[in-house]
């Protein structure tokens, strides 16, 4: 790119027009944003006009329809989606001002707690649908910019890949030798996510101080729980717009530094797998590796989880692995399998308050989204058992 890009004009305008009127008066925006949607990362950004580019007409625009489809529960204010259009006729020229003059202050997230195996608890923090609405339209900016830097087997959060992916190519590591793995399990990473280092790494690539400033407004945001406020000192809450982006900025430190000393990995948000030829490497690398984390990134690891071995029956994604004459094989982990009878006996109850005709409805639902999953599997004689469990069940 020859010529550095127009500075755009931004005014609090028209964020809810239709596409029409994007089209026809955005001209010099849809530009942008054409290049940032096709990767293009070269985007020669002036020193103070990244904002701008936020809150830009049509990227709010964008951000609004993306917050309004993905729907969600309200944030601390009780307001849901269905009430944006309203609150933004009435309030988006003070919300507007307030974010380009450094005066805007984030609601703190709302906790939900999400149970997970063994009694524990996965903690999510829902925000505002206002502070959800900033914070996609952030995103939608800066992930173009970040895309070119992410590793080729990072596939987390990231747009044209997904956990298949990531699957496929842990399978390809493995069939070409690489049959010992380091399995880092790195703890409540979500929550110990060190700000000072993450904003460090922010101010790096990000050269518009009040965009680095906003984003580090919203990790200060802190937690409401029922009434009682809660600071955050550290960790990026699980639930917003923003968080995968975030994380996979941290976490991509991790994954320069696996590339630096040549070791094949696959690593799907905080999953992550290192591939090694031998026993004695895997050990060797488990030990390097576990000092970077905690030393450089600030991050904790769990030393009891995070284990080394022999690949087959190791468990990614839900999955594990095999072989099969020289190829590695996907199956489905037992502890999926698990769930899987878990979930079908909770949809199957007599007693969960559904008629036959919904329980059925739901029944179809969830499995057709698990064999969807699943499907990279060979499953087909445990499908039948189960098909067969099931079918009793719904008698």
């Amino acid at each position: 790119m020859k010529e550095r890009m127009q500075k755009i004009s931004t005014t609090s305008d028209n964020w809810l027009e239709n596409s029409r009127t994007e089209s026809k008066g955005y001209r010099g925006v849809q530009t942008f944003i054409g290049i940032t949607e096709n990767h293009l990362t070269e985007v020669l950004f002036t020193k103070d006009d990244l904002l701008e580019r936020i809150l830009s007409p049509y990227n709010m625009n964008k951000a609004y329809k993306q917050v309004m489809s993905n729907k969600g529960s309200g944030g601390v204010d009780g307001m849901e989606t269905a009430g944006l259009p309203e609150w933004l006729r009435e309030h988006k020229e003070v919300l507007w001002q307030s974010i380009m003059q450094g005066k805007y202050k984030p609601s703190p997230v709302r906790r939900v707690e999400i149970p997970k195996d063994g009694g524990k608890k996965r903690l999510l923090g829902i925000p505002t649908v206002v502070d959800r609405l900033v914070q996609q339209s952030i995103s939608q900016v800066l992930s173009p910019i970040y895309e070119g830097e992410f590793s080729d087997t990072s596939y987390g959060f990231r747009p044209d890949r997904s956990s298949h992916d990531a699957l496929k190519q842990a399978q390809a590591y493995i069939s070409s030798g690489y049959k010992y793995a380091v399995d880092l399990d790195l703890e409540k990473f979500f929550d110990t996510v060190n700000h000072s280092r993450l904003i460090e790494l922010l101010s790096k690539r990000i050269k518009d101080g009040r965009v680095v400033s906003l984003i580090h407004k919203y990790l200060l945001a802190g937690v409401q729980v029922g009434t009682k406020f809660g600071a955050s000192h550290s960790g990026v809450p699980q639930g917003g717009p923003l968080s995968p982006l975030l994380s996979n900025i941290m976490l991509n430190e991790l994954d320069k530094e696996l590339e630096r000393r040549g070791h094949p990995f696959v690593r799907y948000a905080d999953d992550c797998l290192v591939f090694c030829r031998s026993k004695r490497a895997a050990e060797r690398t488990k030990r390097s590796i576990i000092r970077f984390i905690e030393n450089i990134l600030y991050l904790r690891v769990n030393k009891e989880k995070t284990t080394t071995g022999y690949v087959r029956g190791m468990k990614f994604l839900g999955y594990s692995f095999y072989m099969k004459s020289g190829e590695c094989r996907l199956s489905i982990h037992p502890k999926s399998y698990d769930k899987l009878k878990s979930k079908l006996k909770e949809l199957t109850g007599r007693s969960n308050g559904m008629g036959y005709e919904n329980r059925k409805a739901s029944l179809g639902l969830f499995i057709r989204g698990w064999l969807e999953y699943f499907k990279l599997a060979d499953m087909k004689s445990r499908l039948q058992r189960i098909e067969e469990w099931y079918r009793r069940r719904l008698r």
